[in-house]
């Protein structure tokens, strides 16, 4: 039984990355062709983020912002964060989010940061 549901996490795994890669490919090609696109929910769920365990920081630039390492976090989950987060490009200038998410995401060196989104206005 353990088997199977190893297998099944790791099929969602994949189609994970599959997915966040094809909204990647979606949105290069839009900006190759000159078409902008208004934001488009994420590709994937936030909880694949919240799982993390993130750290609080503070910078005089950032002001209040969290970031999580690789080694305080669960190797699968960890992978897969980091993973949909690099195959979209995600920087600080341009940060991970969807529709309904709570925070932006990027990764920089080997972390994930994120960051309350600020209310539209």
């Amino acid at each position: 039984m353990a088997d199977n549901e190893k297998i099944l996490e790791v099929l969602a795994d994949m189609a994970n990355g599959l997915e966040a890669l094809a909204v990647n490919l979606k949105r290069q090609v839009a900006e190759l062709a000159g078409v902008k696109e208004e934001q488009k929910p994420a590709a994937v769920s936030e909880v694949t983020f919240t799982t993390l365990s993130f750290e609080p920081q503070k910078g005089e630039k950032l002001g209040d912002f969290e970031t999580a390492s690789s080694k305080n976090n669960i190797p699968d989950k960890w992978n897969q964060a980091f993973n949909i987060l690099k195959q979209n490009n995600s920087t600080i200038n341009v940060r991970y989010h969807g529709q309904g998410y709570q925070c932006s995401y990027w990764i920089y060196g080997d972390r994930i940061f994120r960051q309350k989104l600020k209310p539209k206005t």
